[in-house]
């Protein structure tokens, strides 16, 4: 979070002590929650014998959305309240999608890179036009999750004259009047799928094999949801193979990756990957903490707010 960077003075003020780590390894979990009836956590993983040793612990705050790091059933078991945060990054995100279709779609990094080895210099004509430029106008969008996010970025998407397709489920009546298509329909009609769901035992790997042969051929994939959602290898595999023309990610698997992971080695020149950072805007960031005070005070007039155990 670099809270040097973000105001925690009225986060701060509804508390008697407030302590904070840059990071706490799991052999100090314990030690660093005792006497404490508030603890504030992200990517910590919070365990039932976390809870047995806390005794005073009351409720935790989790400065993210995903709450999966917490035993919720360890938490009811102890009468501990968990709430997390939610909605904040949605300017973050939905820009930097936005900016992962530009860049797969007018090739810019092959570009700059050109541009920075003097290939633009050394061109015989006024411009370099070796890869292929698209303009995003006239293209089909196919989101796959279409809460918040999802509805921002179809929106975004629409500025830019593209028509939006929304996957739906079978046997379920949609009000908000997006266009509902099937999965396969939007994998076949969609220029650009861009991934806002949410990863459960439903979705995992859903980008898989037969999702990615369905898809139009030079389409692109993009993900700034959750790395799960995609099988990496049948990615990496329908890029090289030349199905996709592209793809851009801004999470993958396993976080951080492994320097020898397929992806990073992936040899398509126009796979875009960026670390986990569509939602890191200082706004972003600082919306996090004002969301959290209005929990912890929610919580202290008996009437938790944003409550997932």
């Amino acid at each position: 979070m670099k809270p040097d960077e973000l105001d925690f003075e009225k986060l701060a003020g509804a508390t008697t002590e407030f302590v904070t780590h840059d990071a706490t390894p799991p052999d100090s979990i314990v030690d660093r929650i005792q006497g404490f009836e508030v603890v504030i956590l992200n990517k910590v993983k919070f365990q039932r014998a976390h809870f047995e040793a806390a005794p005073e612990l009351k409720l935790i705050l989790v400065s993210a959305t995903g709450t999966d790091n917490v035993d919720k059933a360890a938490a009811k078991d102890h009468g501990v309240v968990v709430c997390n945060v939610t909605a904040y990054g949605t300017p973050s995100v939905s820009q930097h999608t936005l900016m992962l279709m530009l860049m797969v779609a007018t090739q810019a990094e092959r570009y700059r890179h050109d541009v920075q080895a003097g290939r633009w210099s050394e061109s015989p004509m006024f411009c370099l036009m070796d890869y292929p430029i698209i303009d995003l106008a006239g293209r089909t969008l196919g989101l796959i999750g279409y809460g918040e996010l999802g509805q921002a970025v179809g929106r975004l998407a629409e500025a830019f004259g593209m028509r939006v397709l929304v996957m739906g489920r079978e046997g379920v009546d949609y009000s908000d009047g997006s266009e509902r298509v099937s999965f396969d329909t939007l994998l076949e009609q969609s220029d650009f799928v861009s991934l806002h769901g949410l990863l459960n035992e439903h979705t995992a790997q859903m980008m898989n094999r037969d999702a990615f042969r369905k898809m139009k051929p030079g389409s692109f994939l993009i993900n700034t949801a959750r790395g799960g959602l995609v099988d990496e290898d049948a990615l990496c595999d329908a890029l090289e193979s030349g199905q996709l023309a592209g793809a851009g990610l801004d999470v993958v698997t396993t976080e951080p990756p492994a320097v020898d992971s397929r992806l990073l080695n992936c040899k398509h020149p126009n796979l875009i990957i960026t670390p986990h950072s569509a939602w890191a805007s200082r706004e972003s960031r600082q919306r996090i903490v004002d969301i959290m005070q209005s929990n912890l005070e929610a919580f202290i007039e008996g009437a938790p707010i944003n409550r997932v155990a």
